[in-house]
């Protein structure tokens, strides 16, 4: 039996729900978001069609689905935002993404949208400027903030300043079927390491990016896979590691452009 989201924050009119079991089959997990202030409603990252039914009926236990005002896309993966066609048809929600993406998301998009329905995907997309920028959700504002190449070239990350989460996509992932907070952070280094160092662009990209969120009021780094990070020393534990971390660009050789054998 499924169990109950995880409930990251809750002061009465303002939610942050984690959906963390709804992948099966040979996916990767993943978490999604909601979060809900005043009767307005985002959902962040919803996947692909592994996720979409899954995650409908358990956002039905929570919000009118079809009132959600907004979709977060931090990148244009599929398991991110590859489910966009259905919610478009199924929801009033506006999906918020980078420029660089905001004119590929409709190649996600079947033409019966827009044949049948009438629904013309660009039209529901706000394009992000590369500096980011704020957005008003109910009776607080969401700030979608820059985190270009770690690792899409066009890369966003949500910050919540009401619960003080950063919802950080990619960055901080870690390849375990698990969503409890980081305590033993040596531990947790090897289901990190190996994403991290082939999905991140480069140290320069990491070192700009936690300068960044050190001089943000954190109180939980919360990834799009595994495990987040809650408290100063966790947070500070990860920024300490991902500013030294060799990755990327970082790596690389001629001997990784040459014809194979």
């Amino acid at each position: 039996m499924r169990r109950e989201p995880i409930v990251l924050f809750d002061n009465g009119t303002h939610q942050c729900l984690m959906f963390d079991d709804l992948v099966s089959g040979e996916g990767v997990q993943s978490n999604q978001f909601l979060i809900t202030d005043n009767e307005q409603y985002l959902l962040l990252d919803p996947g692909g069609d592994l996720t979409y039914t899954p995650l409908s009926l358990e956002l039905s236990k929570h919000i009118p689905v079809q009132s959600l005002t907004y979709i977060f896309a931090s990148h244009q993966d599929p398991d991110i935002i590859a489910s966009l066609d259905k919610w478009l048809l199924h929801t009033k929600a506006r999906v918020i993404c980078s420029k660089l993406w905001a004119r590929f998301l409709p190649h996600l998009t079947a033409n019966y949208l827009a044949l049948s329905h009438g629904i013309n995907t660009y039209d529901r997309i706000i394009a992000l400027p590369d500096r980011g920028q704020s957005f008003t959700l109910g009776k607080c504002k969401l700030q979608a903030v820059p985190a270009h190449f770690l690792h899409s070239v066009g890369n966003f990350q949500l910050y919540d300043p009401v619960s003080r989460i950063l919802f950080s996509g990619d960055m901080g992932a870690s390849m375990v079927d698990d969503a409890s907070p980081v305590h033993d952070f040596v531990n947790h280094i090897p289901n990190m390491a190996g994403f991290h160092r082939r999905y991140m662009a480069s140290n320069k990209a990491c070192r700009f990016w936690a300068q960044m969120v050190r001089e943000m009021n954190v109180a939980m780094i919360v990834p799009q896979h595994g495990r987040p990070f809650v408290g100063e020393a966790m947070i500070n534990a990860f920024l300490d590691w991902i500013e030294r971390l060799d990755c990327g660009l970082d790596l690389l050789t001629q001997e990784d452009y040459r014809l194979p054998d």
